[in-house]
């Protein structure tokens, strides 16, 4: 926005600088200006709704900074004279609860913030309704609310308050799993159209090459990764747990890349094939990953960090920080689905149906006028319709606000004590459970033409 301010600034013209001025206050639309390209307006609003949500999620990374998470003690109540941290007295030492604590009221005000927009735009049907322009303007004042409300959470008297939302935290992390296996089917089946298209338009094998090369790098590194999953996280004898949950997945794997190829899938989906599987089976070694990754055995999760209430950590491995590399992939997955959730509809009206978005017509006038004119500025695009669900891309916000809380924290909680922040089996089984929740749902989308051949599902 200042590169564009300095592009238009013109000393002389007072008149430009009260306009620029005024988008903190404005629409989306004068949030541009000569030195962007035009954009529809419903897209504009979806990533600045977004940066808050990466905002948020960047203030959350930097206190659990070993350094900053123990200077957060300075902060007026926040440790010492708050009566309790995490329940615990303040003559414990609550230091190494810091940064735990700091990310939790985050999350708390991340997601309170995006409740809040999704219940004022319910049923909001076109730009014409007056509560538009508050989602699609306001933006300085929008902050002020975020900042208001994050302040307000630091004050949130512990008690029972981060046992209760952790348990928000892992069923809106559940929900938001299944988000991202929704986008990652939609993705795959996408990509592999594109290339059999452009394979066909040209004659050309390299497309058919290219599809094949990326499928079988995609399977290698999820036979690599299984492999080292047995390795690091089972044992020759005990680790029963660990054994079964990576056999289970790897034989559900082996099921759908099986049906994705079979003749009467082939027929009902010329387009379905082990691209897709490929990509779903190594997001589900991934998930598998990051669930064994939370087994609380010493003995059988060689990651697992044990931190307490003195600050101090045992692993079998220093760890100078929350982060692990099951954390870190997390970190980037959440950042491309809300990045894709925000710039992109789907090429499928099924899964447009589903995610609540479609491709609106309504804006094609404006985009006419606007490439004709020769204007860079964010245009309207839902005069006669809203392009998407005002209210439900604030709840996958919202959703992906309590991801985000429980990646920083590696899905962590107190132990009975409430002097050691431990990770707990929850963790572990909701993420087993929805990798096997998103492989049935993407077995539903290779089978359900055959079940319901009746039904549009192109």
């Amino acid at each position: 926005l200042g590169t564009c301010f300095g592009a238009s600034f013109n000393p002389s013209d007072m008149g430009m600088l009260l306009l620029q001025v005024s988008c903190l206050c404005g629409s989306a639309p004068c949030l541009l200006c000569g030195c962007c390209p035009s954009a529809k307006n419903s897209t504009i609003s979806r990533l600045l709704f977004t940066f808050f949500l990466f905002l948020g999620t960047l203030v959350s990374i930097i206190m659990i900074i070993p350094g900053v998470e123990k200077e957060l003690h300075k902060l007026p109540g926040f440790c010492e004279g708050s009566g309790s941290v995490l329940g615990v007295q303040t003559h414990v030492d609550c230091g190494s609860f810091l940064g735990h604590k700091a990310v939790y009221r985050m999350g708390f005000a991340m997601a309170a913030f995006f409740f809040l927009f999704a219940m004022i735009m319910v049923c909001v049907r076109s730009s014409k309704d007056p509560r538009a322009a508050v989602q699609n303007g306001f933006w300085f004042f929008k902050f002020l609310v975020l900042v208001g409300i994050t302040v307000g959470a630091f004050y949130i008297p512990d008690g029972a308050f981060t046992s209760v939302w952790f348990y928000f935290g892992v069923v809106g992390s559940f929900l938001f799993i299944l988000i991202q296996l929704v986008l990652l089917i939609d993705f795959a089946h996408s990509w592999s159209q594109l290339w059999l298209r452009n394979a066909g338009e040209s004659n050309a094998k390299g497309w058919y090459a290219a599809l094949c090369v990326i499928t079988f790098i995609f399977y290698a590194t999820s036979i690599a990764a299984i492999v080292l999953l047995y390795v690091y996280y089972t044992k020759p004898e005990g680790c029963t747990e660990g054994k079964v949950l990576i056999s289970i997945n790897l034989i559900l794997c082996l099921i759908v890349s099986a049906v994705s190829i079979l003749p009467k899938i082939q027929d009902a989906q010329p387009h379905s094939g082990l691209l897709q599987a490929s990509l779903i089976t190594l997001y589900t070694v991934y998930v598998t990953w990051s669930a064994l990754a939370n087994v609380p055995t010493q003995a059988c999760n060689p990651t697992l960090l044990v931190r307490n209430s003195t600050g101090s950590a045992t692993a079998t491995q220093l760890l100078t920080t929350w982060w692990d590399a099951p954390s870190i992939v997390g970190l980037i997955i959440f950042i491309l689905c809300t990045l894709f959730i925000s710039v992109r509809s789907s090429d499928h009206p099924q899964v447009n149906k589903l995610m609540l978005t479609e491709e609106s017509t309504a804006g094609v006038g404006s985009e006419a006028a606007a490439v004709e004119s020769g204007l860079h500025h964010a245009y309207d695009n839902e005069q006669d319709g809203v392009s998407y669900n005002y209210t439900f891309f604030h709840l996958c916000l919202l959703l992906a606000a309590l991801y985000i809380m429980m990646t920083l924290t590696n899905w962590y909680r107190p132990d009975e004590s409430l002097r050691v922040l431990t990770s707990p089996w929850t963790a572990v089984w909701v993420k087993i459970c929805s990798s096997w929740a998103g492989l049935l749902l993407y077995l539903w989308t290779l089978v359900a033409p055959l079940v319901l051949p009746d039904r549009d599902f192109s």
